[in-house]
């Protein structure tokens, strides 16, 4: 079993991930499990809209950025998806 918590703040990734994960395992791509072996896949909201832009060149900027990340950077993922 998995959960997937969509987050609509950074703060909220935060807390989240650090909370869920103490005495867990942190991963990529937002994934962790907590100290029962729960996997949780923590993800803002707004990395949906990201993925589906009808630009692929955008999403696939995206798809790289976070196979890079741990912990979602909501910031990061922005400057990215606008090619900055």
């Amino acid at each position: 079993m998995s959960l997937y918590v969509r987050c609509e703040s950074q703060k909220e990734i935060d807390w989240l991930w650090e909370k869920l994960s103490e005495g867990g395992e942190k991963s990529q791509c937002g994934w962790l499990k907590d100290k029962y072996g729960v996997s949780w896949q923590i993800a803002p909201a707004i990395v949906d809209e990201m993925l589906n832009d009808p630009d692929p060149e955008k999403s696939n900027r995206v798809i790289i950025a976070i196979y890079g990340m741990k912990k979602y950077d909501i910031e990061a993922l922005k400057r990215t998806y606008e090619g900055r």
